[in-house]
């Protein structure tokens, strides 16, 4: 394991002390940090949701479930990967949560070279995850800095249509049209029309609803 991974914080959310302190144990064996919460709701109103690399969770717990706090983290556009653990007859509710986008998980008794490795898995997934969102948070940076009208043009630019065509939905020049491409293309640093097309797809697919107003069309 290398130096990034050993660093990381992991998380460890289980309402049986003796799981918690076993996990931890382990996790720490490995030479990395942990921190343990006893129900989900006390693990969504720490901090950790945003520092750990990692949470290990029980899916069956007493108020908030694992699958619950899944779902309430997806809301929350927090991408921590989770890993379940759960009792042999928690199985379908452990396929639901992978299908959800759920790390790994285990049933107990919980198998500690095999628990290392999906912890290994999930620490690159969470740099990948960071290095997403960074891009994302730059993208959407670009696309703030456009005017109003920027914002009308590039989506119908996007869709294809030809600057006259644009001109004609909008009610403008094409001259006008032709300036605005410009400035967009600057704004948005693409290097080519290509590229512009690209950023424009990842602004759609985007979870804000700012853009998914501006976009609609």
């Amino acid at each position: 394991m290398n130096i990034e991974q050993t660093s990381s914080l992991l998380a460890i959310l289980d309402d049986d002390k003796s799981v918690q302190s076993a996990l931890r144990d382990l996790i720490e064996s490995w030479g990395m940090r942990t921190l343990c919460f006893d129900s989900a709701e006390q693990f969504l109103n720490s901090a950790a949701r945003h520092t750990a690399a990692c949470l290990i969770a029980d899916i069956r717990m007493p108020g908030m479930s694992g699958i619950e706090l899944q779902a309430n983290l997806k809301t929350e556009r927090c991408r921590i990967p989770i890993i379940f653990i759960s009792g042999r007859g928690d199985i379908p509710l452990a396929v639901r949560a992978m299908k959800e986008g759920a790390s790994d998980f285990f049933t107990k008794p919980v198998d500690g070279g095999a628990l290392l490795c999906s912890v290994e898995r999930a620490l690159q997934q969470n740099i990948v995850n960071h290095r997403e969102a960074a891009e994302r948070a730059f993208l959407v940076a670009r696309y703030e800095s456009l005017t109003p009208r920027e914002r009308e043009v590039l989506p119908l630019l996007a869709s294809g249509l030809l600057n006259k065509q644009v001109a004609f939905e909008l009610g403008i020049t094409e001259w006008t049209v032709q300036l605005h491409r410009g400035h967009i293309m600057r704004k948005m640093q693409a290097d080519s029309f290509a590229g512009l097309v690209r950023m424009a797809d990842k602004l759609c697919s985007d979870h804000h609803r700012h853009l998914q107003v501006q976009f609609a069309s």
